[in-house]
């Protein structure tokens, strides 16, 4: 009876422990897949090694909080190839953590979310909306067929080889416009509201000396 009670017992224990081993196991592999895809905030950037630091989940004292809060992540991008393009997540942007295989020391950062604190630039239903933190406005709002940049300082164009504009109607309104090269202009030119001055004589307001009548060519402008 003894050796019978004994035997019961073990097996329990054995049985326990398995039970318990693949808890263990159930709540690792629950881990990794809960880590596969994650959200989380943008708390740091370093820009010269390409890393974000991204908050996620509950900052509790555990370890597994403590990665999360100081761990470096690449953010993937459009482009990394022959063609290269750069755009640096903002501190306090939503990001999406993948994982592989649910191992965030692995986890890339793909932004990004529309937040509380950065909302959508504008609700257009086709139209494209670039928007940033000095206010610089770029739109191509295909309802209206109108390409838009606003609030911006300066626009620098560099060709080596030319620029051409085509249109039916071009207008510049500045208060100033400089030209530094040879002009040729090609059509009719009409000039008004001010004054068109070469060299120094106004040419509708100019005088001539030596004038006489006849075929005789009139002097210099004066």
């Amino acid at each position: 009876m003894w050796f019978i009670t004994q035997a019961l017992n073990f097996a329990l224990l054995t049985k326990i422990c398995q039970l318990i081993c693949m808890n263990e196991k159930l709540t690792e592999i629950m881990r990794l897949i809960i880590n596969l895809i994650r959200t989380g905030t943008v708390s740091d950037v370093d820009t010269i090694n390409w890393l974000c630091r991204v908050k996620t989940g509950d900052l509790e004292t555990n370890w597994f909080n403590w990665f999360n809060w100081f761990n470096w992540f690449n953010w993937l991008t459009l482009r990394a190839g022959k063609t290269r393009t750069w755009w640096q997540p903002s501190i306090g942007e939503q990001v999406v953590l993948l994982s592989l295989g649910g191992n965030l020391e692995t986890a890339f950062a793909l932004p990004a979310i529309y937040s509380d604190a950065f909302p959508p630039p504008d609700y257009s239903e086709n139209g494209s909306t670039t928007v940033f933190n000095d206010g610089g406005w770029f739109q191509c709002e295909p309802d209206t067929g109108q390409l838009l940049i606003q609030n911006i300082k300066s626009v620098r164009i560099e060709a080596a080889d030319g620029i051409q504009l085509i249109t039916e109607q071009l207008g510049i309104d500045a208060s100033h416009m400089l030209i530094n090269s040879e002009t040729v202009m090609n059509g009719a030119v009409t000039q008004g509201g001010g004054l068109m001055s070469s060299y120094g004589v106004i040419a509708h307001q100019h005088a001539h000396g030596k004038v006489k009548a006849g075929g005789d060519i009139s002097g210099e402008p004066l």
